[in-house]
């Protein structure tokens, strides 16, 4: 049976650790995933900060050197999603990522750190790309690992990060009429700016529409995939 992992990995250890440091609350969100060829395993990223407009962020992504090429797709004032071409570091590990079979699920940075979940057939290919780390002394958290469970649209679409957000927002008294906490309340609690944890609440929300409400939908083939 399949397994599912969710892992942290430093930004000095993935990608983008020169824009942390010039932009330390950047926000990095993965839009579209893909597994067909190495340049478009993690093509498109919503990028924003609250401190930088979208043209600080743009020029912080472009130097880094972990960035070979770099698009962009839709800009607003604080916040662009880009197409990149990574760099052959970045692919690198992209390659063992395909070679090990894995599917990426979602991608997310924040605070110089990586969120990633990753699909693999079995335990022995994670076992390998765990390896990979140890052989080329890059760092690697594991935060959890679990057997796949059917439907599989029950994961509900929802990184780690996010999964994290909804559950504060909830205990704390967010979603109360009237509500007992607000968006810098949670970004206190959560450790992360206001506008991070205002675009995980929207992203999270609709994961969970797509995922949870839309599931016989898209299980009878009635929506687009």
């Amino acid at each position: 049976m399949g397994i599912v992992t969710e892992f942290s990995i430093p930004a000095e250890s993935f990608a983008l650790s020169q824009t942390f440091d010039r932009v330390p609350d950047l926000l990095v969100e993965v839009d579209r995933l893909a597994t067909h060829s190495r340049e478009w395993v993690l093509p498109f990223f919503w990028a924003s900060s609250e401190t930088e407009s979208a043209a600080v962020v743009r020029e912080a992504i472009e130097a880094d050197p972990t960035v070979k090429e770099l698009n962009v797709v839709d800009a607003w004032e604080s916040v662009a999603l880009y197409n990149v071409h990574w760099s052959e570091e970045v692919q690198q590990l992209v390659d063992e990522i395909i070679d090990q079979h894995g599917i990426v699920l979602s991608a997310e940075a924040h605070d110089g750190l990586w969120s990633l979940k990753i699909r693999f057939i079995d335990r022995s290919m994670f076992d390998d790309f765990r390896a990979y780390f140890a052989d080329h002394d890059l760092t690697f958290e594991l935060e959890r690992i679990h057997e796949m469970q059917e439907p599989k649209q029950r994961e509900y679409g929802l990184t780690p990060p996010q999964r994290e957000t909804l559950v504060a927002a909830f205990e704390m008294g967010y979603f109360t009429v009237p509500r007992k906490a607000n968006i810098t309340d949670l970004a206190d609690e959560l450790g992360v700016s206001p506008n991070a944890v205002s675009q995980r609440l929207r992203r999270a929300n609709a994961a969970l529409v797509q995922n949870a409400l839309l599931i016989d939908e898209q299980d009878d083939g009635r929506t687009e995939s």
